[in-house]
């Protein structure tokens, strides 16, 4: 099963704050993917990624971008997980996600941005 890249969607009160935060550890806005007026926005430091959402999540979220979230879909289901929430997985292709509950209660959101 490939999750494809993965990066952690942090739940935050001000996002103006903490993208000042994370830019002095060495992280910088990815200019593609939302913005602060969007109250969301990606931060890279190298390879590592970070989403900040503002009223968004009620809390951090591990996610993942395969390139195939239907096949991860199927998989995870016949092993018997449960599915707490999804979006266009009976589509056939385009964009879709779903996510799980690992058994501390932490979601696992994977996120297929595209066909």
């Amino acid at each position: 099963m490939n999750l494809g890249t993965h990066y952690i969607a942090l739940s935050v009160k001000d996002i103006v704050a903490s993208k000042a935060f994370y830019e002095k550890l060495g992280f910088v806005q990815d200019e593609r993917w939302g913005g602060v007026e969007q109250k969301w926005l990606m931060m890279l430091n190298s390879d590592l990624k970070i989403g900040l959402f503002q009223d968004m999540f009620p809390q951090n979220v591990l996610t993942f971008n395969p390139t195939d979230a239907r096949a991860i879909y199927k998989e995870v289901k016949s092993q018997g997980l449960a599915i707490a929430q999804e979006g266009n997985m009976d589509k056939e292709s385009g964009p879709c996600h779903f996510s799980l509950l690992d058994p501390d209660g932490n979601p696992v959101l994977i996120d297929q941005h595209n066909d």
